[in-house]
C-alpha cells in the first residue's frame, strides 16, 4: 500500500492477507516522501493489524531517501516493525549498509538485536548475477523477492505490462531463468522466495497463470497489488485436498513402513514412496495445514 495514502494504509488493516508492505518507494510521488515517513510510522503506532507481518519498502540505497526512510520510521515505530523491503539491490554491499544501520538504530532506540528483518528485491541485471552472495550477505534477510518491471527493463524485454510474458517471445516461461536462480539462492541460504506482482488488475486468469507457474516452481508466495488478487493467488498456492490428503498419506505410510516393517522404500496406491518422497510430501503437508485444510483420509497398514 502506498504510505502517502492514509485511507488505503487503513483498508489494508482488513485484509486477509500474510504480510503488508507499507510503500515508500515507487508507490510514492518524489514530492511526498518525506511526508509518507510520518505517514507510515503513525500507522505502524496506531496498531490495528492483528498477526499480519508489517513491512516498510524504503527508497533505493542510492537515492538521498533511503538513510531517511529507515533511519525515521525506525526511530518512530521500530517496535512496531516487522521487516524493511530493500528494492533494487544489485550486490551484497546493499544488504549490509541497511543491516549495519538498523543494528544502529536498534541499540540506539533499545530494540533487541537482530529485531527487524529484511526482505531484498532482486530487480535488475545486477541484482540476479549476484543473487547467491546477496542471499547470504545478512543474518537478517528472511526472503528474496522477484521484481518485475525494473527486471524487465534492465533486459530490455519489449513489454509494458508488469509481470506478464512479453508479447512475441516464444520461447517458453520469459521468467523461469529469473525465478530458478532467485529461488536456487534463497534455498540455499534458508529464505523464502517470493514473486512480485501482476500489474494488469483486471486480468484475473493472467494473474491465476503467474502465480500457479510460481508456485509450481516452489515460490513461498506472490505480492498483490489490489484487494481483488488475492483470492486467486492464495488459491494457487494453496495445495488441493487431494494433493494435502495424499502428502498426508505418504508421510504416515512412510512412518509406518521404516518404522514398523524397517523398509527404506514400499509401495503406496501403485506409487513407490521412499526418503525423498517423504521430503516432497511434507513441504505440502506444511502448506495444507497452513491454510487450514483437515485430513479426510488416513493410512490403514495393510494385513
Amino acid at each position: 500500500m502506498p504510505g502517502s495514502t492514509p485511507r488505503f494504509v487503513a483498508k489494508a488493516r482488513e485484509l486477509g492477507v500474510d504480510e503488508v508492505f507499507l510503500d515508500l518507494e515507487d508507490a510514492v510521488a518524489a514530492a511526498e516522501k518525506e511526508r509518507s515517513r510520518g505517514l507510515v510510522a503513525r500507522a505502524l503506532r496506531d496498531g490495528g493489524w492483528g498477526t499480519t507481518i508489517k513491512a516498510v519498502r524504503i527508497n533505493d540505497v542510492r537515492t538521498g531517501w533511503a538513510y531517511r526512510d529507515v533511519i525515521d520510521v525506525v526511530e518512530q515505530a521500530g517496535q512496531w516493525l516487522d521487516s524493511v523491503v530493500l528494492p533494487k539491490v544489485t550486490g551484497p554491499l546493499d544488504v549490509g549498509w541497511l543491516d549495519l544501520l538498523l543494528s544502529q538504530l536498534e541499540r540506539a532506540t533499545g530494540l533487541p538485536s537482530g529485531r527487524i528483518a529484511i526482505e531484498a528485491q532482486i530487480e535488475d541485471a545486477a541484482g540476479l548475477a549476484n543473487v547467491d552472495a546477496i542471499a547470504a550477505a545478512s543474518p537478517r534477510l528472511e526472503a528474496l523477492i522477484f521484481g518485475p518491471a525494473d527486471f524487465m527493463a534492465s533486459l530490455g524485454m519489449r513489454s509494458l505490462t508488469v509481470g506478464a510474458p512479453p508479447p512475441g517471445y516464444a520461447g517458453g516461461d520469459a521468467f523461469h531463468y529469473a525465478h530458478l536462480r532467485i529461488l536456487t539462492a534463497a534455498r540455499a541460504s534458508g529464505l523464502q522466495a517470493i514473486d512480485g506482482p501482476f500489474a494488469t488488475i483486471a486480468d484475473v486468469d493472467g494473474l491465476a497463470a503467474s502465480a500457479a507457474s510460481a508456485a509450481a516452481l516452489g515460490f513461498d508466495g506472490k505480492w498483490v497489488l489490489h484487494p481483488g488478487q488475492i483470492e486467486a493467488v492464495t488459491r494457487a498456492f494453496s495445495p488441493t485436498q487431494a494433493e494435502y490428503d495424499r502428502a498426508e498419506l505418504i508421510i504416515e505410510a512412510y512412518d509406518y513402513y521404516t518404522g514398523v516393517q524397517r523398509r527404506g522404500a514400499a509401495m503406496l496406491a501403485g506409487e513407490m514412496i521412499d526418503e525423498a518422497s517423504r521430503k516432497l510430501a511434507l513441504a505440502t503437508a506444511a502448506r495444507g495445514r497452513a491454510a487450514g485444510l483437515a485430513r479426510t483420509q488416513r493410512f490403514e497398514p495393510p494385513g
